[in-house]
């Protein structure tokens, strides 16, 4: 006959719910036997499969987290940065504008200095050339006195008797 492979039975043969104990025995031998094959076969690779992706897993969570951490001192960073940038940037403007400022004023100097070099240059100028349209008038008036002393008197007079009458002219005309 076949055994039977489950333990509840219809024969009368059992206990009064039917549980037949060689065939519970043998279904017990059954499972431990599979059990202790898939654990050594099945169970041990995919635990060890489970526990890598696991592994995996709390590994990538830990490098995100890391990363996470890691960006946000790069923000920090980057911004410090920034900040700091944008302090220096001001201060080459700041800098700069000053520089700027302090060329201008030089500059405004320099062109007064020679504003002022170039007036007092047109002065001495404009007086050496007033001085001499001053003596070229005197000798064009000597000579015009002489000329009009010659035709009154009607003959030459000398050189120092012209430069007499020339002289008491010229001072009497710069005392008026």
């Amino acid at each position: 006959m076949i055994p039977q492979l489950f333990a509840a039975s219809t024969s009368s043969g059992g206990l009064p719910l039917g549980i037949d104990f060689k065939a519970f025995i043998f279904q017990l031998i059954t499972f431990v036997l599979l059990f202790l094959l898939l654990k050594k076969f099945a169970f041990k690779p995919i635990v060890k499969i489970l526990d890598q992706r696991h592994k995996v897993i709390d590994d990538g969570v830990r490098m995100g987290l890391k990363m996470e951490k890691e960006r946000a001192k790069l923000d920090e960073e980057v911004a410090k940065v920034m900040r700091e940038a944008r302090v220096e940037a001001d201060k080459i403007i700041a800098t700069g504008h000053k520089e700027a400022r302090e060329v201008i004023r030089e500059a405004e100097k320099t062109a007064q200095r020679k504003a002022d070099s170039i007036l007092a240059d047109a002065e001495v100028r404009i007086e050496e050339e007033s001085e001499r349209a001053r003596r070229k008038l005197e000798k064009d008036i000597v000579a015009l006195v002489s000329d009009a002393t010659e035709a009154i008197v009607g003959e030459k007079v000398d050189p120092k008797k012209d430069a007499e009458i020339i002289d008491k002219i010229l001072k009497g005309r710069t005392r008026k």
